[in-house]
């Protein structure tokens, strides 16, 4: 690490200008959360592998900014060279460079790697010092990554009408009506969720999330994909053509979005700009769309392409088809539900095998009774471990059909390690799993038709009396959200606390958010909207048929980790009275496995709670059935058998 801080701070003094601080953001070219391996620079320069952070790296400092998930993680695979900033307690990246680093200060950072977002509200705060953002010609990460991972070349894949639900055409149609209704001539699309789901194309470009480097240019006439040519086979090709979507190379974006700005873009493609062609200038309509915006999402584009911009000329604004994407259309709320129930079953067939082997191994008295564990000797080559047991999930779910591989790396967690929010067990340092001790999953997995996410928390020995009222507490919060209903307009920010109220009653909560987006057949994590206490939650309402995760927890540093997660669709809501004539939402819940009876004090539950259990775990039995066998469904009868106080 000492090496690699060495080398870059050379490189930063012989920059023109020298460089007094660099930025290493966490992101890729499309501002992705999850970063193909040859974009994980951050991780590169400090060793931490979370998916969300930032590094600094000063004349003689080195510092890492970090939010609340990744707190635990951060400090203990942080060098002893590196400085934690925790996000929320600490100062912000931009406040801490605008304070502390000299007047006149240069900030380097690839314009590539950050957002127009980003790079401007950091201008603001260096200009109080007259310090200035300096956008490096190359990555200074990549001269000195000897080993970075080469470029693969993946094909691109026709994504279905039979799963996708909307064809390319009625996509193009209504993103060029709101480009029409915003007096916009065209919008560079950089996300990559984005470019996928509106080209119904998906790749492997990226881990865990079914997309392909690329970016879309849409004007009022024509549109563009700009990706590695070699990925793209007949079939793709012919479809692209079908819907006049003409494929350029990757790196011919930077030149087009130039060509854009000049309005030259149609006119070097040969299309007209209206009924005249686009030399004539002289009708009110050409010069309309002559003087219309470049609409540029200013969250998800990269301040290189913004830069070739005329910036008065730019409408910076949420991208339309964020929204468009998390509407589900019918076709893929089907397949959402489908992909759920044959994931659920996916996770009781793990969680039987499980079962079974921690009696076997360990002498734990298992899922159902509660007893000390047995001291039981075991064969070193019987040991279930972290890693093992995440590796027989991802076997059950690869038996079922469409699946495609898993939406982000599994979470498997025991004691201690369930502490750690995002927890990624690697196969050299992960725990054992110990019958006295909680053990946490997180998981999830990409079928052609849906992408899902679940996590349970379960303990095969004795919990504490501790144990169950924390994990109580949170079943408490996720039943709350869970039978909330709220008027048309309401916003994630405001039902957040749903989920808390009965953690706070104990003084207790959790660093993270309490739900986010899913994606059908895409990534994991889906915006715009989210429930959570961050204010960024109060932007987008919740609208019937999206999809939004409900997964409150409670993480005991250096002991326990306890999360419920289940997926939910938002529906219109039957109400008996309608006030304000707002029309009412609630929430349908599509993921199906157990809660675990033992890990739950009753005494604590309402009566409405414990029916909400009885309820749900009796549509497990029912919809589960068609795919156990006979001993997994005599466990799962007896994992749902109604409970009362």
């Amino acid at each position: 690490m000492a090496e690699i801080l060495a080398a870059l701070r050379s490189l930063m003094a012989s920059h023109c200008p020298p460089l007094d601080s660099l930025v290493v953001p966490s992101e890729d070219y499309h501002q992705s959360e999850y970063v193909s391996a040859r974009d994980k620079r951050r991780e590169f320069v400090s060793g931490f592998t979370g998916s969300a952070g930032l590094a600094l790296i000063t004349k003689n400092e080195a510092r890492l900014w970090t939010d609340g998930r990744y707190f635990l993680q951060a400090t203990q695979q942080l060098s002893d060279q590196w400085q934690l900033m925790r996000i929320g307690e600490d100062p912000s990246v931009d406040a801490w460079m605008s304070d502390n680093l000299p007047r006149e200060a240069a900030i380097g950072v690839d314009p590539w790697c950050v957002s127009v977002d980003t790079a401007q509200r950091w201008e603001r705060a260096f200009a109080k010092k007259q310090q200035k953002l300096v956008q490096t010609s190359t990555n200074l990460v990549d001269e000195v990554w000897k080993t970075r991972p080469p470029l693969e070349v993946n094909p691109v894949i026709v994504h279905p009408l039979e799963f996708s639900g909307r064809s390319v055409a009625d996509k193009l149609k209504n993103l060029r009506e709101k480009l029409g209704n915003e007096k916009a001539r065209g919008i560079i699309i950089t996300a990559l969720d984005e470019v996928a789901w509106l080209y119904n194309i998906r790749g492997t470009d990226v881990s865990y999330c079914p997309v392909v480097h690329a970016f879309a240019i849409v004007t009022l006439n024509s549109a563009f994909l700009y990706v590695d040519k070699r990925k793209v086979s007949t079939k793709v090709s012919s479809s692209m053509q079908e819907n006049g979507i003409e494929v350029r190379e990757y790196g011919a974006v930077s030149s087009d979005v130039a060509l854009l700005a000049s309005n030259q873009l149609d006119q070097d493609r040969g299309v007209s700009s209206g009924q005249n062609s686009v030399c004539e200038k002289d009708t009110s309509e050409e010069e309309e769309n002559y003087n219309g915006l470049i609409w540029v999402d200013p969250a998800l584009c990269c301040y290189a392409l913004f830069s070739k911009l005329d910036a008065d000329k730019v409408l910076l604004q949420q991208s339309p088809l964020a929204l468009a994407k998390a509407l589900k259309n019918p076709v893929e709320l089907d397949g959402l539900r489908n992909a759920h129930i044959r994931d659920g079953a996916a996770v009781v067939q793990f969680l039987v095998w499980l079962d079974k082997k921690m009696q076997e191994i360990y002498g734990a008295s298992g899922y159902f009774l509660e007893r000390e564990g047995a001291s039981k000797k075991r064969l070193e080559t019987n040991k279930l471990t972290e890693v093992t047991v995440s590796d027989k999930l991802e076997e059950f779910r690869a038996s079922k059909e469409h699946f495609r591989g898993l939406s982000f790396p599994t979470i498997s967690s025991v004691g201690p390690n369930a502490a750690i929010i995002h927890y990624s067990p690697q196969a050299e340092t992960c725990a054992e799993l110990d019958p006295d001790s909680i053990y946490l999953f997180d998981s999830g997995a990409q079928y052609l038709d849906g992408t899902t996410d679940i996590t349970r928390t379960v303990h095969f020995g004795k919990p504490s009396a501790h144990e169950k009222a924390c994990y109580t507490a949170v079943l408490k919060g996720h039943i709350a959200l869970d039978n909330a209903r709220y008027p048309n307009g309401t916003n994630g920010h405001a039902l957040d606390i749903l989920a808390r109220i009965p953690l706070w009653r104990y003084g207790l909560d959790y660093r993270h958010g309490t739900g986010h987006g899913i994606g059908s057949y895409l990534n994991v994590h889906e915006g715009p909207h989210l429930i959570s206490f961050r204010p960024q939650a109060r932007n987008v309402p919740l609208q019937a048929s999206m999809t939004v995760t409900d997964e409150p927890g409670y993480y005991e540093d250096g002991s326990f980790g306890i999360r419920l997660e289940n997926v939910l669709v938002i529906k219109e809501a039957d109400t008996e009275f309608n006030f304000g004539d707002k029309g009412y939402l609630s929430f349908e819940h599509i993921t199906w496995a157990p809660y675990q009876i033992k890990l739950i004090d009753l005494s604590l539950l309402t009566p409405q709670e414990i029916e909400w259990v009885n309820s749900y775990h009796s549509k497990c039995r029912e919809i589960l059935e068609p795919y156990m066998d006979k001993h997994q469904m005599e466990w799962l009868k007896t994992a749902t058998e109604p409970v009362s106080a």
